[in-house]
């Protein structure tokens, strides 16, 4: 999404998305500033979704690592990553309960995220695990609902429970994760059409998504949410990452994140159990790749030629 800075130029500047429909900064399709990214994404609801947030994959399931873990998380509402995912796979709830004792006391500053298991989302399963995570996230409201993969129950009881959950005042709004192009359309198909995110696996070397999936998710202002964007730390150590990175006197785990975040209406979530990496995942926000940069991951991560199914973690 495009940026407009205020408050002066450059890295302090503080960047604000441009909305459709202002009338003095139009936003046009397909439109992308390589160097900046904005600070927020609006929602197909009007709220709206911090850029860049926090992933708890893992988080939560060992308590000799609690501490450091907590850390990280208050590190990063600190430094603003105020969007923290969970989900009630994780752990068998622990990571729920981590980023629960997290935000206490700071609850108001949160967009908290959380998953549905496709074995629950059921009409009345997805109502009762949407309160059970509630009780472990010591919350009344959670606000973004995803799906967390396709299951077997059909897509229209899962929606109707989500619309039942929304008006019940237990969540926000809801959205998907891991659905690819079929799954968006049968989605829609089904009365989803309130459908606010599709979270799905993508960064420089998962990018499969750009050749049909990305476009159509733009073209219905679908934002989406990238999780693992630094593929779990396998893009440290690429040589023409470090060399981006190198320019920029940043990490090559900052470089991964800044090219996700430059591009309209993406957002990403990576994970951190320490607050030096999570430190260093929020100043890849200052990051400002140039077409140089863009063009030489392009050469190193080729984008794809043609349809690919759609990975998942």
């Amino acid at each position: 999404m495009r940026g407009r800075c205020l408050r002066g130029e450059g890295r302090d500047a503080r960047v604000l998305p441009l909305a459709a429909g202002n009338p003095d900064h139009p936003l046009l399709p397909g439109e992308i500033d390589v160097t900046m990214p904005a600070d927020a994404i609006e929602l197909p609801s009007g709220q709206t979704m911090p850029v860049l947030g926090q992933g708890t994959w893992y988080l939560g399931e060992h308590p000799a690592r609690r501490r450091d873990e907590m850390t990280a998380l208050h590190t990063g509402l600190d430094l603003g990553m105020t969007m923290i995912d969970t989900a009630e796979m994780y752990g068998d709830g622990a990571s729920e309960e981590l980023v629960g004792e997290a935000i206490v006391g700071r609850r108001a500053d949160v967009f908290l995220v959380d998953k549905v298991l496709p074995s629950n989302a059921s009409r009345q399963g997805t109502v009762q695990a949407c309160r059970r995570s509630l009780q472990r996230l010591g919350v009344d409201h959670i606000d973004l609902y995803l799906l967390h993969w396709r299951g077997t129950h059909p897509l229209t009881e899962t929606i109707e429970a989500f619309a039942e959950l929304v008006d019940a005042g237990d969540i926000g709004q809801w959205g998907v994760t891991n659905f690819d192009l079929s799954d968006m359309t049968e989605l829609l198909e089904a009365g989803g059409d309130a459908c606010a995110t599709n979270q799905i696996l993508y960064n420089l070397t998962r990018r499969g998504p750009e050749y049909d999936l990305l476009p159509w998710l733009r073209e219905h202002r679908i934002p989406v949410m990238a999780y693992s964007p630094i593929e779990q730390g396998r893009l440290l150590g690429h040589p023409q990452v470090e060399e981006v990175a190198a320019r920029h006197e940043a990490t090559a785990a900052q470089v991964a994140l800044a090219w996700v975040l430059r591009q309209e209406m993406v957002a990403a979530i990576p994970r951190s159990s320490n607050a030096k990496h999570t430190r260093e995942n929020a100043e890849a926000r200052d990051v400002q790749l140039t077409e140089e940069d863009v063009a030489a991951l392009d050469t190193a991560f080729p984008p794809p030629g043609g349809p690919q199914p759609l990975e998942m973690l």
